[in-house]
Protein backbone atom coordinates (compact mmCIF):
# COMPACT_ATOMS: atom_id res chain seq x y z
CA UNK A 1 0.00 0.00 0.00
CA UNK A 2 1.39 3.39 -1.03
CA UNK A 3 0.86 5.97 1.69
CA UNK A 4 0.97 9.73 1.21
CA UNK A 5 0.90 11.80 4.39
CA UNK A 6 2.71 14.82 2.99
CA UNK A 7 5.37 16.10 5.42
CA UNK A 8 4.58 13.43 8.06
CA UNK A 9 7.36 10.85 7.98
CA UNK A 10 6.45 8.58 10.89
CA UNK A 11 4.91 8.30 14.34
CA UNK A 12 6.71 9.09 17.57
CA UNK A 13 5.89 8.12 21.14
CA UNK A 14 5.27 11.19 23.26
CA UNK A 15 6.66 9.40 26.33
CA UNK A 16 9.77 7.48 25.26
CA UNK A 17 10.40 8.80 21.75
CA UNK A 18 10.29 5.40 20.01
CA UNK A 19 9.63 5.87 16.28
CA UNK A 20 7.21 3.87 14.14
CA UNK A 21 6.25 3.77 10.49
CA UNK A 22 3.02 5.48 9.52
CA UNK A 23 0.09 3.19 10.17
CA UNK A 24 -3.26 2.86 11.96
CA UNK A 25 -1.69 2.52 15.40
CA UNK A 26 -2.00 4.81 18.39
CA UNK A 27 -0.05 3.35 21.34
CA UNK A 28 3.66 2.67 21.79
CA UNK A 29 4.59 -1.01 21.99
CA UNK A 30 7.45 -0.18 24.36
CA UNK A 31 5.74 1.94 27.03
CA UNK A 32 2.08 2.21 25.91
CA UNK A 33 2.48 5.99 25.55
CA UNK A 34 0.47 7.92 22.92
CA UNK A 35 1.80 8.20 19.37
CA UNK A 36 1.76 11.42 17.38
CA UNK A 37 2.79 12.44 13.88
CA UNK A 38 6.45 13.32 13.32
CA UNK A 39 7.42 15.57 10.43
CA UNK A 40 10.16 16.62 8.08
CA UNK A 41 9.05 20.10 7.09
CA UNK A 42 10.44 21.77 4.01
CA UNK A 43 10.62 25.52 3.67
CA UNK A 44 7.26 27.05 4.51
CA UNK A 45 6.65 30.77 4.06
CA UNK A 46 3.85 33.10 5.07
CA UNK A 47 3.26 33.85 1.38
CA UNK A 48 2.78 30.15 0.62
CA UNK A 49 0.17 29.86 3.36
CA UNK A 50 -1.61 33.10 2.52
CA UNK A 51 -2.00 32.03 -1.12
CA UNK A 52 -3.89 28.90 -0.05
CA UNK A 53 -7.64 28.35 0.28
CA UNK A 54 -9.69 29.93 3.06
CA UNK A 55 -9.83 26.71 5.08
CA UNK A 56 -7.44 24.43 6.96
CA UNK A 57 -5.84 23.22 3.74
CA UNK A 58 -3.90 26.51 3.52
CA UNK A 59 -1.71 24.75 6.12
CA UNK A 60 -1.46 21.42 4.28
CA UNK A 61 2.37 21.67 4.20
CA UNK A 62 2.24 21.43 8.03
CA UNK A 63 -0.30 18.60 8.28
CA UNK A 64 -0.34 14.79 7.72
CA UNK A 65 -2.20 15.05 4.40
CA UNK A 66 -1.19 14.75 0.74
CA UNK A 67 -0.40 17.86 -1.29
CA UNK A 68 -3.48 17.23 -3.48
CA UNK A 69 -5.88 17.12 -0.51
CA UNK A 70 -7.95 19.98 -1.94
CA UNK A 71 -8.90 17.89 -4.98
CA UNK A 72 -10.78 15.31 -2.87
CA UNK A 73 -14.29 15.49 -1.41
CA UNK A 74 -13.92 16.89 2.09
CA UNK A 75 -15.82 19.24 4.38
CA UNK A 76 -13.05 21.87 4.07
CA UNK A 77 -13.44 23.31 7.58
CA UNK A 78 -11.52 26.13 9.19
CA UNK A 79 -10.65 29.80 8.68
CA UNK A 80 -13.36 30.68 11.17
CA UNK A 81 -13.74 34.18 12.61
CA UNK A 82 -11.44 35.69 15.19
CA UNK A 83 -13.86 38.16 16.73
CA UNK A 84 -12.46 41.33 18.30
CA UNK A 85 -14.48 41.19 21.52
CA UNK A 86 -14.32 44.77 22.75
CA UNK A 87 -17.72 44.71 24.47
CA UNK A 88 -16.95 41.52 26.38
CA UNK A 89 -13.49 42.82 27.17
CA UNK A 90 -14.92 46.00 28.70
CA UNK A 91 -17.45 43.97 30.70
CA UNK A 92 -14.64 41.85 32.16
CA UNK A 93 -11.96 44.52 32.38
CA UNK A 94 -9.68 43.03 29.71
CA UNK A 95 -7.83 45.48 27.48
CA UNK A 96 -7.48 43.35 24.30
CA UNK A 97 -9.76 40.32 23.93
CA UNK A 98 -10.63 38.06 20.99
CA UNK A 99 -13.06 35.16 20.63
CA UNK A 100 -12.00 32.41 18.22
CA UNK A 101 -15.48 31.32 17.13
CA UNK A 102 -15.36 27.81 15.71
CA UNK A 103 -19.14 27.51 15.53
CA UNK A 104 -18.75 28.61 11.90
CA UNK A 105 -17.44 25.21 10.81
CA UNK A 106 -19.59 22.96 8.56
CA UNK A 107 -21.24 21.03 11.43
CA UNK A 108 -20.84 23.98 13.82
CA UNK A 109 -17.99 22.76 16.01
CA UNK A 110 -14.21 22.53 15.94
CA UNK A 111 -14.52 18.75 15.50
CA UNK A 112 -14.74 19.25 11.72
CA UNK A 113 -11.04 20.13 11.81
CA UNK A 114 -9.87 16.89 13.38
CA UNK A 115 -12.27 14.71 11.40
CA UNK A 116 -10.96 16.18 8.14
CA UNK A 117 -7.54 14.76 9.06
CA UNK A 118 -9.04 11.40 9.94
CA UNK A 119 -10.82 11.16 6.59
CA UNK A 120 -7.53 11.54 4.73
CA UNK A 121 -5.91 8.91 6.94
CA UNK A 122 -8.84 6.54 6.37
CA UNK A 123 -8.41 6.95 2.62
CA UNK A 124 -4.69 6.21 2.92
CA UNK A 125 -5.31 3.00 4.85
CA UNK A 126 -8.17 1.78 2.65
CA UNK A 127 -10.82 1.89 5.39
CA UNK A 128 -14.46 1.75 4.32
CA UNK A 129 -16.16 2.84 7.56
CA UNK A 130 -15.56 5.87 9.74
CA UNK A 131 -16.38 5.53 13.43
CA UNK A 132 -15.86 7.20 16.79
CA UNK A 133 -16.84 7.43 20.43
CA UNK A 134 -18.34 10.85 20.99
CA UNK A 135 -19.78 13.28 23.51
CA UNK A 136 -21.88 14.70 20.67
CA UNK A 137 -20.12 17.12 18.34
CA UNK A 138 -17.71 14.52 17.01
CA UNK A 139 -20.56 12.18 16.05
CA UNK A 140 -22.10 14.80 13.79
CA UNK A 141 -18.74 15.75 12.29
CA UNK A 142 -17.93 12.10 11.50
CA UNK A 143 -21.27 11.23 9.89
CA UNK A 144 -21.20 14.41 7.78
CA UNK A 145 -17.60 13.92 6.65
CA UNK A 146 -18.22 10.26 5.85
CA UNK A 147 -21.22 11.15 3.73
CA UNK A 148 -19.20 13.75 1.84
CA UNK A 149 -16.26 11.37 1.34
CA UNK A 150 -18.42 8.43 0.22
CA UNK A 151 -17.62 6.31 3.28
CA UNK A 152 -19.89 4.38 5.61
CA UNK A 153 -20.19 5.56 9.21
CA UNK A 154 -21.12 4.07 12.55
CA UNK A 155 -20.74 6.25 15.63
CA UNK A 156 -21.27 5.63 19.35
CA UNK A 157 -22.57 8.09 21.94
CA UNK A 158 -23.89 8.12 25.49
CA UNK A 159 -27.63 7.55 25.10
CA UNK A 160 -28.57 10.68 27.08
CA UNK A 161 -26.95 13.30 24.85
CA UNK A 162 -28.65 16.55 23.88
CA UNK A 163 -31.37 15.94 21.27
CA UNK A 164 -29.92 18.49 18.85
CA UNK A 165 -26.61 16.62 18.71
CA UNK A 166 -28.37 13.29 18.23
CA UNK A 167 -30.45 14.73 15.39
CA UNK A 168 -27.39 16.17 13.67
CA UNK A 169 -25.54 12.86 13.83
CA UNK A 170 -28.56 11.01 12.40
CA UNK A 171 -29.44 13.34 9.55
CA UNK A 172 -26.27 12.58 7.60
CA UNK A 173 -27.04 8.87 7.46
CA UNK A 174 -24.95 6.04 8.79
CA UNK A 175 -25.58 4.28 12.08
CA UNK A 176 -25.83 6.04 15.43
CA UNK A 177 -25.60 3.75 18.45
CA UNK A 178 -26.50 4.98 21.93
CA UNK A 179 -24.65 3.32 24.79
CA UNK A 180 -26.03 3.10 28.30
CA UNK A 181 -23.46 4.92 30.41
CA UNK A 182 -21.15 7.94 30.15
CA UNK A 183 -18.50 8.78 27.58
CA UNK A 184 -15.83 6.68 29.27
CA UNK A 185 -18.11 3.62 28.95
CA UNK A 186 -18.56 4.40 25.25
CA UNK A 187 -14.81 4.75 24.77
CA UNK A 188 -14.11 1.40 26.43
CA UNK A 189 -16.66 -0.29 24.20
CA UNK A 190 -15.03 1.13 21.08
CA UNK A 191 -11.62 -0.12 22.21
CA UNK A 192 -13.10 -3.63 22.36
CA UNK A 193 -14.72 -3.27 18.94
CA UNK A 194 -11.40 -2.36 17.31
CA UNK A 195 -10.05 -5.82 18.18
CA UNK A 196 -13.16 -7.60 16.91
CA UNK A 197 -13.71 -8.81 13.31
CA UNK A 198 -16.78 -6.55 13.18
CA UNK A 199 -14.43 -3.56 13.31
CA UNK A 200 -12.20 -4.72 10.45
CA UNK A 201 -11.43 -1.90 7.98
CA UNK A 202 -13.01 0.62 10.33
CA UNK A 203 -11.25 3.88 11.03
CA UNK A 204 -11.99 4.99 14.61
CA UNK A 205 -11.05 8.63 14.31
CA UNK A 206 -10.16 9.09 17.99
CA UNK A 207 -8.52 5.69 18.49
CA UNK A 208 -6.63 3.96 15.65
CA UNK A 209 -6.58 7.17 13.58
CA UNK A 210 -5.89 9.42 16.58
CA UNK A 211 -2.27 10.36 15.70
CA UNK A 212 -3.56 11.94 12.47
CA UNK A 213 -6.95 13.13 13.72
CA UNK A 214 -5.48 15.06 16.65
CA UNK A 215 -3.24 17.12 14.37
CA UNK A 216 -6.32 18.98 13.13
CA UNK A 217 -6.41 20.98 16.36
CA UNK A 218 -3.08 22.56 15.41
CA UNK A 219 -4.92 24.53 12.73
CA UNK A 220 -6.58 26.57 15.48
CA UNK A 221 -3.12 27.71 16.56
CA UNK A 222 -2.09 28.48 12.99
CA UNK A 223 -5.24 30.50 12.27
CA UNK A 224 -5.11 32.50 15.49
CA UNK A 225 -1.49 33.46 14.85
CA UNK A 226 -2.14 34.39 11.22
CA UNK A 227 -5.32 36.31 12.03
CA UNK A 228 -3.46 38.29 14.70
CA UNK A 229 -0.99 39.40 12.03
CA UNK A 230 1.46 36.52 12.42
CA UNK A 231 2.02 36.75 16.16
CA UNK A 232 1.23 34.57 19.15
CA UNK A 233 -1.39 35.68 21.66
CA UNK A 234 -0.09 36.45 25.13
CA UNK A 235 -2.85 34.42 26.81
CA UNK A 236 -5.33 31.81 25.56
CA UNK A 237 -8.17 29.94 27.28
CA UNK A 238 -8.96 26.48 25.89
CA UNK A 239 -11.66 23.98 26.94
CA UNK A 240 -10.56 20.58 28.22
CA UNK A 241 -12.36 17.38 27.30
CA UNK A 242 -9.67 14.76 26.56
CA UNK A 243 -7.10 17.57 26.68
CA UNK A 244 -5.88 16.88 23.14
CA UNK A 245 -6.98 20.23 21.71
CA UNK A 246 -4.95 22.15 24.26
CA UNK A 247 -1.81 20.07 23.71
CA UNK A 248 -2.04 20.43 19.93
CA UNK A 249 -2.55 24.20 20.04
CA UNK A 250 0.65 24.37 22.06
CA UNK A 251 2.35 22.13 19.48
CA UNK A 252 1.10 24.37 16.68
CA UNK A 253 2.50 27.51 18.34
CA UNK A 254 5.88 25.83 18.80
CA UNK A 255 5.97 24.70 15.16
CA UNK A 256 5.27 28.24 13.94
CA UNK A 257 8.17 29.50 16.04
CA UNK A 258 10.52 26.75 14.86
CA UNK A 259 9.71 27.49 11.21
CA UNK A 260 10.32 31.20 11.68
CA UNK A 261 6.73 32.10 10.79
CA UNK A 262 6.18 33.99 14.07
CA UNK A 263 8.44 35.62 16.62
CA UNK A 264 9.29 33.51 19.66
CA UNK A 265 7.27 35.42 22.25
CA UNK A 266 5.98 34.03 25.57
CA UNK A 267 2.38 32.84 25.81
CA UNK A 268 0.32 31.49 28.70
CA UNK A 269 -2.14 28.63 28.19
CA UNK A 270 -5.13 28.21 30.51
CA UNK A 271 -7.34 25.12 30.50
CA UNK A 272 -11.06 25.35 31.28
CA UNK A 273 -13.32 22.67 32.76
CA UNK A 274 -16.81 22.37 34.20
CA UNK A 275 -16.85 21.86 37.96
CA UNK A 276 -18.95 18.73 37.44
CA UNK A 277 -16.13 17.15 35.42
CA UNK A 278 -12.89 18.78 36.51
CA UNK A 279 -10.23 16.12 37.09
CA UNK A 280 -7.47 18.18 35.44
CA UNK A 281 -8.37 21.35 37.33
CA UNK A 282 -8.44 19.41 40.60
CA UNK A 283 -5.00 17.91 39.92
CA UNK A 284 -3.57 21.30 38.92
CA UNK A 285 -4.80 23.05 42.07
CA UNK A 286 -3.51 20.23 44.27
CA UNK A 287 -0.08 20.31 42.63
CA UNK A 288 -0.43 16.73 41.41
CA UNK A 289 1.03 15.21 38.23
CA UNK A 290 -1.54 12.40 38.11
CA UNK A 291 -5.13 13.04 37.02
CA UNK A 292 -7.64 10.95 38.96
CA UNK A 293 -10.75 9.92 36.97
CA UNK A 294 -14.16 11.25 38.00
CA UNK A 295 -17.77 10.52 37.11
CA UNK A 296 -19.07 13.47 35.04
CA UNK A 297 -22.09 15.45 36.23
CA UNK A 298 -22.42 18.68 34.24
CA UNK A 299 -24.51 20.37 31.56
CA UNK A 300 -21.30 20.75 29.52
CA UNK A 301 -21.65 17.29 28.01
CA UNK A 302 -19.18 17.93 25.19
CA UNK A 303 -16.49 18.23 27.88
CA UNK A 304 -17.76 15.38 30.07
CA UNK A 305 -14.76 13.05 29.86
CA UNK A 306 -14.00 11.82 33.34
CA UNK A 307 -10.70 10.16 32.42
CA UNK A 308 -8.98 12.59 30.01
CA UNK A 309 -6.19 10.86 28.11
CA UNK A 310 -4.10 14.00 27.70
CA UNK A 311 -4.69 15.33 31.21
CA UNK A 312 -1.08 14.95 32.43
CA UNK A 313 0.23 16.75 29.32
CA UNK A 314 -2.22 19.59 29.94
CA UNK A 315 -0.78 19.98 33.44
CA UNK A 316 2.75 20.14 32.02
CA UNK A 317 1.82 22.81 29.46
CA UNK A 318 -0.13 24.96 31.93
CA UNK A 319 2.81 24.94 34.32
CA UNK A 320 5.48 25.40 31.64
CA UNK A 321 3.75 28.42 30.10
CA UNK A 322 2.79 30.04 33.41
CA UNK A 323 -0.91 29.48 32.74
CA UNK A 324 -3.26 27.35 34.79
CA UNK A 325 -6.41 25.22 34.86
CA UNK A 326 -9.68 26.46 36.33
CA UNK A 327 -13.31 25.28 36.50
CA UNK A 328 -16.77 26.85 36.76
CA UNK A 329 -20.18 25.65 37.96
CA UNK A 330 -23.16 24.94 35.71
CA UNK A 331 -24.76 28.21 36.85
CA UNK A 332 -21.61 30.10 35.88
CA UNK A 333 -21.60 28.34 32.51
CA UNK A 334 -25.15 29.49 31.74
CA UNK A 335 -24.37 33.04 32.88
CA UNK A 336 -21.27 33.09 30.65
CA UNK A 337 -23.24 31.89 27.60
CA UNK A 338 -25.64 34.78 28.10
CA UNK A 339 -22.81 37.26 28.72
CA UNK A 340 -21.07 36.36 25.46
CA UNK A 341 -24.35 36.50 23.55
CA UNK A 342 -25.42 39.88 24.93
CA UNK A 343 -22.02 41.52 24.48
CA UNK A 344 -20.75 40.07 21.19
CA UNK A 345 -23.71 38.41 19.46
CA UNK A 346 -21.99 35.01 19.65
CA UNK A 347 -24.21 32.14 20.81
CA UNK A 348 -21.91 29.55 22.36
CA UNK A 349 -22.68 26.01 23.35
CA UNK A 350 -21.94 24.95 26.91
CA UNK A 351 -18.22 24.40 26.18
CA UNK A 352 -18.01 28.07 25.18
CA UNK A 353 -19.80 28.94 28.40
CA UNK A 354 -17.05 27.07 30.23
CA UNK A 355 -14.22 29.01 28.56
CA UNK A 356 -15.88 32.42 28.96
CA UNK A 357 -16.86 31.56 32.55
CA UNK A 358 -13.30 30.54 33.33
CA UNK A 359 -12.01 33.69 31.64
CA UNK A 360 -14.19 35.77 33.96
CA UNK A 361 -13.04 33.79 36.99
CA UNK A 362 -9.37 34.11 36.04
CA UNK A 363 -9.69 37.88 35.87
CA UNK A 364 -11.57 38.09 39.17
CA UNK A 365 -9.02 35.91 40.97
CA UNK A 366 -6.01 37.72 39.51
CA UNK A 367 -4.68 34.69 37.64
CA UNK A 368 -4.94 36.35 34.23
CA UNK A 369 -3.29 39.64 33.18
CA UNK A 370 -6.07 42.00 32.01
CA UNK A 371 -3.51 44.12 30.13
CA UNK A 372 -2.27 41.23 27.97
CA UNK A 373 -3.71 40.26 24.59
CA UNK A 374 -6.07 37.35 25.25
CA UNK A 375 -7.90 34.81 23.09
CA UNK A 376 -10.78 32.67 24.33
CA UNK A 377 -12.14 29.71 22.34
CA UNK A 378 -15.76 29.01 21.54
CA UNK A 379 -15.77 25.53 20.04
CA UNK A 380 -19.45 25.03 19.16
CA UNK A 381 -22.87 26.48 18.40
CA UNK A 382 -25.37 27.24 21.16
CA UNK A 383 -28.21 25.80 19.08
CA UNK A 384 -26.82 22.37 19.98
CA UNK A 385 -27.26 22.88 23.72
CA UNK A 386 -30.56 24.72 24.02
CA UNK A 387 -31.50 22.83 27.18
CA UNK A 388 -28.88 24.86 29.04
CA UNK A 389 -30.87 28.06 28.52
CA UNK A 390 -34.38 26.58 28.43
CA UNK A 391 -35.62 29.27 30.84
CA UNK A 392 -35.08 31.82 28.05
CA UNK A 393 -36.93 29.80 25.41
CA UNK A 394 -39.99 32.02 25.54
CA UNK A 395 -40.92 35.55 24.45
CA UNK A 396 -40.20 38.54 26.69
CA UNK A 397 -43.93 39.17 26.61
CA UNK A 398 -47.04 37.95 24.77
CA UNK A 399 -49.45 40.76 23.84
CA UNK A 400 -52.45 41.59 21.70
CA UNK A 401 -51.52 43.23 18.36
CA UNK A 402 -52.04 46.81 19.56
CA UNK A 403 -49.83 49.73 20.59
CA UNK A 404 -51.59 50.04 23.95
CA UNK A 405 -50.81 46.43 24.77
CA UNK A 406 -47.19 46.94 23.75
CA UNK A 407 -46.85 50.07 25.89
CA UNK A 408 -48.28 48.22 28.87
CA UNK A 409 -45.90 45.30 28.39
CA UNK A 410 -42.68 47.29 28.04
Amino acid sequence: MSLDFGPAVGLSCRECGTRYELGPIFACQECFGPLEAAYSFGEVTRADIESGPANIWRYRSLLPVPADVTSKPNMNPGWTKLVKAGNLGRALGIKSLYVKDDSGNPTHSFKDRVVAMAVEAARNFGFHTLSCSSTGNLAGAVTAAAARAGLESCVFIPADLEQAKIAMARVFGGRLIGIEGNYDDVSRFCSELIGDPMGDKWGFVNVNLRPYYAEGSKTLAYEIAEQLGWRLPEQIIIPIASGSQLTKIDKGFKELVALGLVEDTPYRIFGAQAAGCSPVSTAYKAGHDVVRPVKPDTIAKSLAIGNPADGPYVLDIARRTGGGVEDVTDAEIVAAIKLLATTEGVFAETAGGVTVGVLKKLVETGQLDPEAETVVLNTGDGLKTLDAISDDAQPTAVIRPSLDAFRAAV
